[in-house]
This record gives C-alpha cells, structure tokens and sequence, in this order.
C-alpha cells in the first residue's frame, strides 16, 4: 500500500501543473496577439516612411541625401528625422567649394558656427539642421545662384 505522503504529494504536483498550464495558456495566446499587432504596426510604419520619403522628394525637387549607417553618437535622429554629422558637413562644404562665412549665410548662421558644428563642439538647431540637409542635394551652380540672390 502506497504511503499517504507521497500520493498526497504526486496529487499536488499534478494539480499544480494542471493550474499552470491554464495560467499560461491564456498568457501565449495574449502573447501571440501581440506579436501580430507589433508586425502590422511595423509594416504599417514602413508603409508611412516610404510614403514620406516620396512626399518629402516631390516636395522638395531635390535628390535624396545619403546617409551613412548609424552607429556614431553624431548620428543620432534629431526632431524633424535629420541626422548630421559633423564629418560629412565639413565633406559637402569643401565639395561645394564654399568658405565656412559662405556655407554659413546660406544656412542662416555666422562663420563660427559653421567652425563649431564641424569641429563636433556644438550642434546645430532645428532650422538649420534643415537648410544644412537642403545643400546636401545641390551643386556648385545651384550655390552660387543661391549665394548671389542673398547678396542682393
């Protein structure tokens, strides 16, 4: 004859695993729920960008800037979802063939700022981060039209 101890304990073991199984069961389906809502939030997020990079193309008139892979701390997303980094500033003065005190009237900002956000001691702000990424997408002649409308 079996002790009582020990059907008493296979019982309690048995029960448990019974309540345990009913307690997960309810949490993997609320867990499968929830994956398929993040995927159709993501695929819808795609779907959103793409359709901002479009609108943001067509609007603007200009080629798209590249960007480089993130990573850096200079590539952090900013508000508007402009990334800057100070290398590739310094990179698209110098290919434009503009001064820092011209890069920085067609931005709306002095010579020394222009010095500061490439040398990486400062940050530029919102509205310049914009007129930054605009000159991304020009060239040397599209420039100097600009440069010589702003000296008038």
């Amino acid at each position: 004859m079996p002790n009582i101890a020990s059907v008493l304990k296979s019982e309690i073991s048995r029960i448990a695993r019974k309540e345990g199984r009913s307690e997960t069961e309810s949490l993997r389906k609320a867990v499968s729920s929830q994956r398929s809502d993040i995927a159709a939030l993501k695929r819808r997020l795609q779907e959103l960008e793409k359709t901002l990079k479009a609108l943001t193309r067509a609007v603007s008139g200009a080629r798209p800037a590249r960007t480089a892979p993130s990573g850096a701390a200079e590539d952090q997303a900013d508000a508007g979802g402009l990334r800057f980094r100070a290398k590739g500033m310094a990179a698209n003065r110098k290919r434009l063939g503009l001064s820092a005190e011209d890069f920085g009237r067609l931005v709306g900002a002095t010579a020394q700022s222009v010095y500061s956000w490439e040398s990486g001691k400062s940050r530029p702000r919102a509205g310049s981060l914009a007129a930054i990424a605009a000159l991304r997408g020009i060239g040397k002649r599209e420039v100097a039209k600009r440069l010589e409308a702003l000296q008038r």
